[in-house]
This record gives C-alpha cells, sequence and structure tokens, in this order.
C-alpha cells in the first residue's frame, strides 16, 4: 500500500506491504461466497443465483424506469424518425453486452482478490501483483472510492423517485398526487436509512424474490409490446446505433450519455462478487437478467415505434391499467432493494478504507451474529441519508436527477480499467498484444462515456465530482498526516533493541501481570511504554509490543492472525494480522496466541495505549488548514478500545503531545 500507518500508539492499524509470498487468487469455490453457502449443492446455488438477482442487479434493474427515456428524449432533436429510437435501444442494447457481458462479467471478475471483488479490492491486488507501493495505484483506488460515494447518493433517490413519479399516469387520478411525489419518496428513503441500524438480515431473505418477479414482470412486459412493431428487432444489430451516432454527430456524443444510464449499476456485479460468487452472478446476468433487460428495452421501442407519444415515459406507458397499481408497488419495492444494495455498499467500502488506512477509525457495528458482512456504520448512513434528500430538494424530478447521474460510474469504470492494466501485466503475465486489445477497447468505450457525461456538469453533474474531491481531499488529508505523524514519532523515539539493553543495565521495580503495549512501529519504543517508566517507574513481568497489521487480502486464516517474536526474557512481540474486509477483535486473537505459547491470564494482562495529542505546526508538515483538519479526524475518530474490541476496564492510556 501507498498509505502510511496511522496514528501508531493509539492502536491504529498498519497497512501491510504486498508480498511475494501471497498468491492473491481465489481460493474460494466458485459459487460459494464468504459468508454465503460454502460447499454448496445444486440446491445451495440456485440460492445463491436467487440471492444475487436481488442484490447485485438491484440497481442496473431499475434502469428501465428512466434510461431508454432521457435517451430517446435526446435523440428526438436529431435525425428523429424511426433511426432515433432503433439507435437508441440498438446502442442501449450493445452498451449491456460490451460494458456489462464482455468487459465485468468475462473479463474483469478474473481479477478477484480472494474471491473479493471492487475497486478498493483490485487496488490491493494491483499493489500485491506489483509488488511494491505504487503512487499511481494508491491515487486511482482512492479515486475510485471517493466516486463510489457519489454514486452511492443519487442511485437510491433516483430508483425511488422514478418508481413514485409512476402515478403521473396512474389511472383515475389525473395528476392529482404529483405533489406528494417528492415527499413521499423522501418518507421512503428516510425510513430506508432509519431501518439499517436494525439491519437488514432479516429483509434480505425477501429481496431475491421480489427482484426476480420484477425482472420477470420486466420481460414480459417487453415481449408483449415487441408485437406492436416486429422491426424493432433490427434494434439487435450494432449497425443502427453506429449510424445514428454517425449521422447525428455531437448529439449523438450526448446521447451516449444517456445510453450510459442503461448500464449503471454494472460496477455491482464485481463489487459484490466476495458475497456470492463469480458462477451464480455470471448465471444469474446471463440466463436471467440480460434477456428480461433485453425483452424490456425492445418492448419499449416497438411501442415507441407504434405511438410516438409513448416517448414521454414509456415504461409506464407499457403497463396495462389493470395491473397498474400493483406494478407501481413493485417498482417501489425493487428501487427500495436497489438503494439496500448501494448503501450496504457503501458500507462495506468504508469498512476496506478504514483497514486500508485511507479513512480514521469509524465506528463499525455488527447487526447479524451468523453473517459477518451484515455491518452497519451509524457515520456513513447520516452522511448518505442527508446527501439523498438534499438531491430530492435540489432536483425534485428523475429527470433533473439523469443530469447528474453517470459522471461517478463511468469514473469508476475507468479506474477499474485503468487497474486492471497492473493485475494482467504483472500478476497474469499476458503478452503485450494481448493486453492492448483488450484493455484500448475497454478503456476507449469508458473514455467516450465518461467524456459523454461530462458534458452533464452544468446540469448537476457538478455535485458527484464535488463530493469525490471532498472526499479524495480528506483521504488525502489522513493519509499524508499519518505519513508525517508516523515519521515524525520515528525520529523523536528510542528503538526498542536499545531500550531492552538500558533496562538490563539498569532494571526498573517488576509488577506482576503482562502489560501490552499497542503500537504501529514495533521496531520502536512505544510510548505508553516509555511513560509508564517515566513516571510509574515500573516495568511488568511480562511485555508484549502488539502490531495489528491489515493484509492485502480481503481475509487472513486463523492460523496466520498471529505471529509471535520473542526478543528476551522480558519482550515479545506480537503481529496480530487481518484482512481489509474483516473487523479486528484483539482479543479473540489473544486467545489464538494461547495455542501458540503465549500465556497470560487475561485478568492480570493491562493494555497500555499511546493517546497523542496532536498541535498544528505551521513552520512544518502541511498546510495549516489541512493540519486543522487532519487534527479534527483524529479527535472524531473511534476509540482505539472499541475498535479492538478491548474489554475498557483492561486499558490505561498514556498521552503526549506532538506537532504536525
Amino acid at each position: 500500500m501507498a498509505g502510511a500507518p496511522t496514528q501508531g500508539d493509539d492502536g491504529s492499524t498498519v497497512v501491510s506491504t504486498p508480498s511475494k509470498s501471497d498468491t492473491g487468487a481465489s481460493t474460494a469455490p466458485q459459487g460459494a461466497g464468504h459468508g454465503h453457502g460454502h460447499g454448496v449443492g445444486k440446491g445451495g446455488k440456485a440460492a445463491l443465483i436467487l440471492g444475487a438477482i436481488g442484490v447485485v442487479f438491484g440497481d442496473i434493474g431499475t434502469s428501465p424506469l428512466y434510461a431508454l427515456r432521457e435517451a430517446i428524449d435526446h435523440a428526438r432533436g436529431g435525425v428523429g424518425g424511426d433511426l432515433a429510437v432503433i439507435g437508441v435501444v440498438s446502442l442501449a442494447f450493445w452498451a449491456l453486452m460490451v460494458v456489462v457481458t464482455f468487459k465485468y462479467v468475462f473479463f474483469l471478475m478474473r481479477a478477484d482478490n480472494k474471491g473479493e471483488g471492487g475497486t478498493l479490492a483490485l487496488m490491493a491486488l494491483a499493489q500485491h501483483a506489483v509488488g511494491r507501493r505504487s503512487a499511481l495505484i494508491f491515487i486511482l483506488g482512492v479515486l475510485g472510492a471517493a466516486l463510489f460515494y457519489g454514486d452511492g447518493i443519487i442511485t437510491p433517490a433516483i430508483s425511488v423517485l422514478s418508481a413514485i413519479e409512476g402515478v403521473k399516469d396512474a389511472p383515475g387520478i389525473g395528476g392529482a398526487l404529483d405533489p406528494f411525489i417528492v415527499p413521499v419518496s423522501a418518507g421512503i428513503l428516510i425510513a430506508l436509512f432509519l431501518v439499517q441500524a436494525r439491519g437488514t438480515a432479516g429483509l434480505a431473505r425477501f429481496f431475491g424474490p421480489i427482484t426476480a418477479i420484477w425482472f420477470l414482470s420486466l420481460g414480459v412486459l417487453g415481449l408483449i409490446h415487441i408485437f406492436d412493431d416486429i422491426s424493432i428487432l433490427r434494434a439487435l444489430s450494432p449497425h443502427y446505433g453506429v449510424e445514428l451516432l454517425v449521422r447525428d454527430g455531437f448529439l449523438g456524443f450526448v446521447i451516449l450519455g444517456s445510453v450510459f444510464l442503461a448500464v449503471t449499476g454494472a460496477e455491482a456485479l464485481y463489487a459484490d462478487m466476495g458475497h456470492f460468487g463469480k458462477a451464480p452472478i455470471r448465471a444469474g446476468w446471463l440466463y436471467f437478467v440480460l434477456p428480461c433487460l433485453t425483452l424490456n428495452y425492445l418492448g419499449q421501442g416497438a411501442m415507441i415505434l407504434d405511438n410516438p407519444g409513448a416517448s414521454e415515459n414509456p415504461f409506464w406507458s407499457m403497463v396495462p391499467q389493470v395491473i397498474y397499481w400493483p406494478m407501481l408497488a413493485l417498482a417501489t419495492a425493487a428501487t427500495v432493494i436497489a438503494s439496500q444494495a448501494v448503501i450496504t455498499g457503501a458500507f462495506s467500502v468504508t469498512q476496506q478504507a478504514v483497514q486500508l488506512g485511507l479513512l480514521p477509525r469509524i465506528d463499525i457495528r455488527n447487526t447479524s451474529e451468523t453473517q459477518a458482512g451484515q455491518i452497519f456504520v451509524p457515520a456513513v448512513n447520516t452522511f448518505l441519508m442527508i446527501g439523498v434528500l438534499v438531491l430530492l430538494v435540489m432536483f425534485q424530478s428523475s429527470h433533473n436527477l439523469t443530469a447528474a447521474y453517470g459522471v461517478a460510474v463511468t469514473g469508476v469504470m475507468l479506474i477499474n480499467t485503468l487497474m486492471a492494466w497492473f493485475v494482467i501485466t504483472h500478476k497474469w503475465k499476458w503478452p503485450l498484444w494481448a493486453v492492448l486489445g483488450t484493455l484500448i477497447p475497454f478503456g476507449f468505450i469508458d473514455t467516450v462515456f465518461l467524456t459523454s457525461n461530462l458534458l452533464k456538469i452544468p446540469d448537476g453533474a457538478w455535485m458527484p465530482l464535488v463530493l469525490g474531491a471532498a472526499l479524495v481531499l480528506l483521504m488525502w488529508t489522513w493519509v499524508r498526516g499519518t505519513q508525517i505523524l508516523t515519521a515524525k514519532t520515528r525520529k523523536d523515539s528510542l528503538p526498542l533493541n536499545d531500550l531492552i539493553e538500558m533496562l538490563r543495565a539498569r532494571p526498573p521495580h517488576r509488577a506482576p501481570g503482562t502489560a501490552i503495549f499497542l503500537t504501529s512501529d514495533p521496531d520502536i519504543a512505544p510510548v505508553a511504554l516509555m511513560h509508564n517508566l517515566k513516571h510509574n517507574k515500573v516495568l511488568h513481568e511480562k511485555n508484549v509490543i502488539l502490531t495489528v497489521r491489515t493484509s492485502d487480502r480481503p481475509r487472513v486464516p486463523d492460523s496466520e492472525r498471529v505471529a509471535i517474536e520473542p526478543i528476551s526474557d522480558d519482550f515479545k512481540k506480537l503481529t496480530i494480522s487481518y484482512g481489509f474486509m474483516e473487523q479486528p477483535n484483539v482479543p479473540k486473537a489473544l486467545g489464538v496466541c494461547r495455542k501458540q505459547g503465549l500465556k497470560f491470564d487475561i485478568m492480570s494482562t493491562s493494555f497500555f495505549l499511546g493517546r497523542r495529542s496532536v498541535v498544528a505546526s505551521a513552520t512544518e508538515g502541511m498546510p495549516m488548514w489541512q493540519d486543522r483538519l487532519f487534527i479534527f479526524l483524529m479527535r472524531n475518530a473511534a476509540n482505539p478500545t472499541d475498535f479492538f474490541h478491548i474489554p475498557p476496564g483492561r486499558v490505561v492510556e498514556l498521552g503526549t503531545q506532538v506537532s504536525v
């Protein structure tokens, strides 16, 4: 990792550099994700596919509500006629094929980090493949994580709003409910965020069946309306999409920004790979989700060819009046599930970012005793809820929100392509011609979609970019601040071996029991140890220098959890390793130590933490405003006692002041 260790003697985790001994390849069987379905048979695989449909495809499954509407609205200003409709449907279908099927399902899902996917997992895998710290990979990972949050705020707003807007065309209403669309959407989203603290494990079992019914409904509606004008099947040829782009010129470039709405959510296939495995996600996409989406887009296109007026809101124009209200309820449920998947993803990314040293410690709570992935992050939940409500007030409609949507997603997709370069050149050892033949087309398509979406900046696309920039600044400040703090600590500290020699020459008074000193740098004497000797003038019978490290792997097996290194009769170094998808639990890890011969009584053991009071300095380190931001982040970081699950009654904190 290019990031530095965090605060040091307060017990923050250290990000370990990639080691060649780790393979980085997935050891989990395909079809069995972490915490889901290990050793499953056919029935278990079917359950995983159904679960993947509910979680992984929720975002992309709500795109038919607005994607074709926005793209055809732009296309009407160009050549118009049937080509505008057939060309847009063709572009949407081939975007699904190239971006989702070829890039993510067949190519990028091979770049798994011990079964895990996503931008930060790919960053760790790329760092490992290179075998050294790379500033470029680190920067790409930070940018990708920051842009993900931008997408995470827009997705719930646009998804739920687009479903509730279905009341505009509801039979017998005549627009009477229009003033309630935004308040009702806000109420649904507030309820969704409030329920997060209780956990969603109980509700999650319904996500798959509900979303599966949603996709089946999309497919059936599309199949019925394809016969409105069967000539829409011409859209399956890429010729019409290319012809529309060529004949519309610059407008065709603008249209691509709206067509991209059809593939938003594609990155979820990769990010959620660790929960369900490759095989269930691939099967769910190829044999169920892709056919249903294709049928629906073809059906919308055929209906518009037959009735051009339907382009105002093609999806809801497809729905027969007799099932309109049940379909509206189903659409609302589907969009809530899609929003839930994004919120859960934001929690997971936050946990990874904290473990990888990109963010300060944050309060992360488990909401399930049986599923490790069920977590709740109060700060992120509040941040997302406020952001979503601000968007609803600012933009008021899904049509306006589409202007802000897409930039963050295309940015993440391009970043994934760039980081894949390091994996396939250094890890997979592909020949250069194969690398270029694969990545240049994907990179070109990502760049075209990104630049097309950048045209939306004046209309609202600035919002996720500003949010992303703020998060990048936050992460950079934290990483840079911890680097400066670590360097200053090392400069002002005494090497541990020198201290041990001094203690041998002048033995202090010995206290019974075991003292565990948490530090990020085991080679220097912890601040808490120095203060204990200076002020209390005692040394415990047994002393353990404890360092918690984060690996570049998602999870570390229990057999590799702890490493014990004797230094002298009085001192031992203990290193506890966790993956970036795991939550540290020091007492539980100490139980493993007993099996390896490091025996002690937890009731006669004291944990010593060095609490640093950091003050800003105008003459060194970062600019004053950035120093103050770093100090603010440090002061608001989660208590290390809680973060590492250390019994509070066994903790002693000793402080010191450091200027940065």
